[in-house]
Formats: structure tokens, sequence, C-alpha cells
């Protein structure tokens, strides 16, 4: 072989063409690299979502309700895995109004709510109530967002149908966390927002976390 001429290596490759197979090896690399930190760039645990990390503290409603914490005895704090006893006190309080009797306007919004969220990690019901208005579904996390309707559609008649709906579903999300984490992530995956409780605990949705390892943490008696 002339001197002019490339060295090739084993194969037939020229040093040209193995230096250009390396730079495009360490090109995808760097990529790689720099997509995974944008991933898991977040502090603080979440889940991936393929759009960005869901943290629980996003989901996860703290301190007092402002309409009705106060006068019903009871904090978005107070339900926590590791205080079962604090828990069922709190679900025992939100429940205390669920036989009150209500007006025809009433039970019609009433069942409108009602119907639109259900306890499907627990009782597996499609709805915490029947199209009538009655129970559905006999599990405590049930009663209890029953029962928060109920208080809130005598007292505070003011808040519309999706405010006491929205209320439920904090609750809910308290009642079985791990699962709505996952819902979460799901969620954002398709585009929706997690941060709304109708988005995530309502019927609206009900469903979309299916298959990706769902927990089966609950907080609270069934």
């Amino acid at each position: 072989m002339e001197k002019g001429k490339q060295n090739k290596l084993k194969g037939g490759k020229t040093n040209i063409e193995l230096y250009v197979q390396l730079g495009i090896i360490i090109l995808l690399a760097v990529v790689i690299a720099f997509n995974t930190g944008k991933i898991y760039s977040s502090s603080g645990s979440g889940l991936a979502t393929g759009i960005g990390i869901v943290s629980a503290s996003e989901i996860i409603p703290k301190g007092v309700p402002a309409v009705y914490g106060t006068e019903l005895g009871v904090s978005y704090d107070d339900v926590l895995p590791d205080n079962p006893r604090l828990a069922d006190a709190t679900i025992t309080k939100l429940a205390q109004s669920e036989d009150l009797d209500l007006t025809t306007e009433q039970m019609a919004r009433y069942i409108k709510i009602g119907s639109a969220i259900s306890c499907e990690y627990c009782c597996g019901a499609q709805a915490i109530i029947f199209s009538n208005g009655e129970r559905a579904c006999g599990c405590a996390h049930s009663y209890a967002m029953r029962g928060l309707a109920k208080y809130l559609l005598i007292n505070h008649p003011e808040m519309s149908d999706l405010d006491i709906l929205n209320e439920l579903g904090k609750w809910k999300v308290l009642f079985f966390p791990g699962i709505h984490e996952e819902k979460a992530q799901a969620l954002e995956a398709n585009g929706v927002d997690s941060t709304n409780y109708i988005n995530l605990a309502s019927n609206l949705y009900r469903g979309i976390e299916n298959g990706q390892g769902s927990s089966g943490e609950m907080v609270g008696g069934c």
C-alpha cells in the first residue's frame, strides 16, 4: 500500500471511520446522561412522569380546612399512616352528619356530588351513593365523604357542587395516599393537572393508574 493512503484496521475500517463512530457514541452518551439528569434532578421524594416529577407534597393537603375545619375540629394533618387512631377519630368526625335528612334541593345536589366520586380502592363501588341517594358503600371512608358532603350542603350551601367535590377529593387522597401518588404520575404523563383534586380523586379519570404497579396503602378503617 502506498504511503499517502489511509492506514486500515482489521475489518477494512480506516482510522477516520473509527474516530467518527467513537464520536457518535460519545455524543449519544452525553445526551442520555443529560436527559436522565433532568428527570431525577429534583430533590426529595417524587415520581418520574416522563415530563417531570410529581412530589408527594404537591398532592397531599395540609392544615385546617378553611371553611369547616374549625367547626368540625378536623385537620388534614390528622390523617396519617403512622397514627391510625387519630385518623379513625378524624374519619368519625367527618361522618357525623351522614345520616341527616336533606331537603329536595339538597338531595339533588347530594346525588350529583356523591355520584361523581367513589371509594374504589376499598369497597369497589361505582360511587359512594346510588342514583337515589342511598349508601352504595359501607366503608368508613365512604361514610366520611358522605357525611362531609351533607354537612357542607346543610351548613354551607354557598359552596358550589365542585367546591364540595373538591373537598371530598382531598380527604380521599389522604385515605389512599400511595395510590393517588401513582395516579398523579399517570395523570401528568397524559398532560392532566394532578394538583386538581377533582382530576385526581373523583371518577373523572378513574382507572387511569391501572398498570402502574399501584400500592394498596390505606389510612383509617375500611
